[in-house]
């Protein structure tokens, strides 16, 4: 495990290196555009890395809260869901990690689920209403031990990091885009009259003009190309967890039969969910955040001697005919994770009572109050009602609210 943490950070510190350079050479040219000549491409590098430097602080210490409330996310007590808080202990304990992660929920109806944090100290696990309402306890649980994975390989620091570095390039593209647009409404030319650089300065500012289209889309090819690896290794140390591939895969074909998407999602936050929150578009290219959600699916299904690394490889390569996937340092020839049967108890959730249950919790994360009556209605109040009693409408019973 510790072997596959080292092989995962050493990835990560060459993308965001690539990344840095990315942002550096992008700065460079846009100095040198702007400013005519090397010294101000040169403060363009400075200018650059300031706008990082300053991102990465905010990042690192209060990137997690702003991914949470961008993606609308309610922190919640265990009365909300038991079952939730039960399920996250356990996969806490299992992955032994030193601190169990706080817990959100989205008001969606769409399910999906991310994690998000610098350590595993300093984590969260956000999921949403929909989910919770449409899983059993093994789905549930599956998901959750994915989550899990990510904190315990240390991907939601990358995530967040690379992130706000994709944006900082971003951000200065269209800074150059915006500057060239006003520079030219206010008539101002940059041409070998008004600089002197002659045909230099008019290749120096095609360069510009291509890295500041370049730039993002390469920037993005990266995140998004290890980010789709990520999610392959989060569902192996999620059967590993769990020592149940089909409680993972049950959740995913739930997950993908759902044609609604998450208006709380946007580009910035879609990586970080299990699976694409984005719905109606190609699950698989250049600039996807995750891996064909019905691979993902076959691979654990496949999934029928093991809940190994080994045996994950194995199912890997068979479904894909790739290479395995997890590193050779963390794969044990001789590893043994036997399989588990899934829970009698978790039985399938019906539409109708999957419906009724996201209805129920959005309203418990709302503040609403339930109140049971002897006749097998709940009375659910807002949590602006202010009558001190409130009559059932079935049974006509008055009770104290």
């Amino acid at each position: 495990m510790w072997e596959q943490i080292r092989v995962n950070k050493r990835n990560s510190v060459i993308l965001l290196g690539l990344m840095g350079a990315a942002l550096c050479g992008l700065g460079f040219l846009l100095g040198f555009a702007f400013g005519g000549g090397p010294d101000a491409g040169w403060i363009g590098i400075f200018i650059a890395t300031c706008v990082w430097l300053v991102m990465m602080l905010v990042s690192l210490y209060g990137g997690d809260q702003i991914l949470l409330a961008s993606s609308r996310a309610t922190p919640v007590t265990e009365d909300v869901h038991p079952q939730l808080f039960n399920i996250v202990e356990e996969m806490t304990i299992a992955a032994n990690l030193p601190k169990m992660p706080k817990i959100y929920i989205i008001n969606d109806p769409a399910p999906n689920a991310f994690a998000t944090g610098r350590d595993p100290q300093h984590a969260s696990v956000a999921v949403t209403a929909g989910l919770l309402g449409k899983l059993n306890r093994d789905e549930l649980q599956g998901v959750i031990a994915h989550e899990i994975s990510h904190i315990l390989h240390r991907d939601i620091l990358y995530v967040t990091v690379a992130g706000v570095m994709l944006g900082a390039i971003v951000l200065l593209s269209q800074i150059f885009f915006r500057g060239m647009f006003y520079s030219a409404l206010g008539g101002r030319r940059y041409s070998s009259r008004s600089r002197g650089g002659g045909g230099a300065q008019a290749l120096i500012m095609i360069l510009a003009i291509i890295a500041a289209i370049l730039a993002p889309l390469f920037a993005q090819i990266l995140y998004f190309s290890l980010s789709r690896k990520r999610e392959y290794l989060a569902d192996a140390g999620a059967v590993r967890l769990t020592r149940y591939p089909q409680g993972l895969a049950g959740a995913l074909e739930k997950i993908a039969g759902t044609n609604i998407s998450m208006e709380s999602a946007n580009k910035a936050t879609a990586p970080m969910y299990i699976a694409n929150p984005f719905r109606g578009k190609k699950a698989m290219n250049l600039f996807s955040t995750h891996p064909p959600i019905e691979e993902r699916i076959r691979i654990l299904r496949t999934m029928a001697h093991g809940a190994g690394y080994r045996d994950y490889n194995q199912a890997f390569e068979q479904v894909t005919h790739r290479g395995g996937v997890i590193p050779p340092s963390a794969v044990k020839p001789d590893e043994q994770v036997g399989l588990r049967q899934g829970d009698a108890s978790a039985q399938p959730v019906s539409p109708k009572h999957s419906h009724r249950q996201v209805g129920d919790i959005m309203r418990k994360v709302n503040g609403f109050t339930f109140i049971p009556c002897a006749c097998g209605l709940r009375l659910k109040l807002p949590p602006d009602f202010k009558s001190r009693t409130v009559q059932c409408p079935r049974c006509k019973r008055t009770h104290n609210t």
